[in-house]
């Protein structure tokens, strides 16, 4: 008997890679639909939406890479955990898009300046009244 048919097993040989023609690990295809669903979801709080919509992204990338060489996977889900990301992403910059319009006009600026010289609750629903006004007033107007 040789060394090398010699196993330090009880059980036999142990294998460290998986036999010819077995299921490959779809992993980051997981995390990438796991991260896309959770980024759709919550694209509300902004940060939520740009890092996992981003890291659903970037892992659904890799892993359908990975799917079309044969190198493991599901090249579909992959797919839909980054679409999923992109839309996440794409919401959240939108939110945050109008977000900072908001708060650089003029109206939000003036309601700031209200808000501060305000001295009674009765002054401070005032200037949220003349904010809403001024805020749902057309620009031409």
């Amino acid at each position: 008997m040789s060394f090398s048919d010699h196993s330090d097993s009880p059980y036999g040989s142990t294998r460290t890679s998986p036999p010819v023609g077995a299921k490959r690990s779809s992993g980051l295809a997981i995390a990438a639909l796991v991260l896309g669903i959770a980024a759709v979801l919550l694209f509300w709080t902004v940060l939520g939406g740009i890092l996992l919509g981003l890291g659903a992204l970037v892992l659904g990338i890799i892993g359908a890479r990975k799917a079309r060489r044969g190198d493991g996977g599901r090249g579909t889900m992959s797919l839909v955990g980054a679409v999923l990301g992109g839309l996440g992403l794409l919401a959240s910059v939108v939110i945050l898009a109008i977000g900072a319009s908001v708060l650089n006009s003029d109206e939000f600026k003036n309601f700031d300046d209200c808000v501060q010289h305000a001295k009674t609750q009765s002054e401070r629903d005032a200037c949220a009244k003349d904010f809403d006004r001024d805020f749902d007033k057309e620009p031409n107007d």
